[in-house]
């Protein structure tokens, strides 16, 4: 998968906005103001995403375009290096793992403005 592909998968999902809040390499990818990704249009070689703890330390073990995200919370986020060993399948599922992530975060509120919207 290449950055392009990576950042169209992302932006397709529900009450998703885009932006560059840090830089005008780094791109933010939101859910409801909530990032969930973020894509280093640099380099474009590579995407952070937030993720289950447990599940990084086994991505870690078994990838090796899967490390720590510098600069994040290593606890819950990683890096993922485009065209390695994660095909895209894979990178797919790790998106979708970082949307539900922020999804299942959110307050009562917050919840019941994502379901209202369509």
């Amino acid at each position: 998968m290449d950055v392009e592909s990576a950042r169209e998968y992302c932006m397709a999902k529900k009450a998703v906005n885009e932006g560059f809040p840090f830089d005008e390499y780094s791109l933010v990818i939101k859910v409801m103001d909530k990032m969930f990704a973020l894509i280093d249009l640099e380099s474009a070689s590579k995407i952070c995403l937030k993720c289950d703890p447990d599940y990084i330390l086994q991505l870690k073990d078994d990838h090796n375009a899967v490390s720590s995200a510098p600069y994040f919370n290593k606890k819950y986020w990683i890096q993922v290096e485009f065209n390695l060993d994660v095909d895209d399948c894979l990178l797919k599922q790790l998106i979708d793992v970082s949307y539900n992530e922020v999804l299942n975060k959110f307050t009562k509120k917050m919840k019941a403005e994502y379901d209202e919207l369509t």
